[in-house]
């Protein structure tokens, strides 16, 4: 019988192109927590982060046979969820209402294993709802998904110099809302 939860992450992708269903899903196992937060930060409803993290896993479960070189595993998996979260945004026309904005907040911290701690919480993600979307998923992909500015650069497309760039100014932007908030 084969050690799934202690192989390494190669091996797991190299089973999982192989149609190894257990190698997978051991892959989504490990990511899950990740894209949920991502999906769910970017398109502030629990609905949709779910829709597009589905939509994801799905997706990605398809095109293994795709993903160019093993270790970039995660990063592949985020950029095909940044697509579907910008399909979901694109084709939603609602605002979001306060409500809903502590629901989010509540589900984002309960999906980081984290007591929520409402004190300044919703200034957080004011601050964040103001960028514009591309700023969004840069912060998103550093903060949730840990990635460089290299990488991020990679997954949309861009130039490392111009991601840099562009979460420097959007954390400023950030900056700027939450010290108006503070007074």
């Amino acid at each position: 019988m084969y050690d799934y939860e202690n192989s390494p992450e190669p091996e797991l992708i190299r089973r999982a192109r192989r149609g190894d269903i257990k190698a997978f899903s051991t892959l989504y196992a490990g990511i899950y927590k990740d894209l949920y937060r991502f999906a769910l930060c970017t398109t502030r409803h629990v609905q949709d982060a779910e829709d597009a993290v589905s939509e994801t896993v799905a997706a990605a479960y398809e095109n293994i046979g795709k993903l160019r070189k093993e270790d970039s595993f995660r990063s592949w998996m985020f950029t095909i969820l940044n697509n579907q979260c910008r399909k979901i945004l694109r084709g939603r026309n609602r605002t979001v209402s306060t409500d809903e904005r502590d629901d989010i907040a509540r589900d984002t911290e309960s999906a980081a294993g984290h007591e929520p701690d409402y004190a300044g919480q919703h200034d957080v993600r004011a601050a964040f709802a103001a960028l514009e979307e591309e700023e969004q998923m840069i912060i998103a992909f550093s903060v949730f998904g840990g990635y460089r500015s290299e990488e991020i650069a990679a997954m949309l497309d861009k130039n490392a110099a111009t991601v840099r760039s562009r979460k420097s100014r959007a954390l400023g932007k950030m900056r700027k809302i939450l010290e108006k908030a503070d007074f």
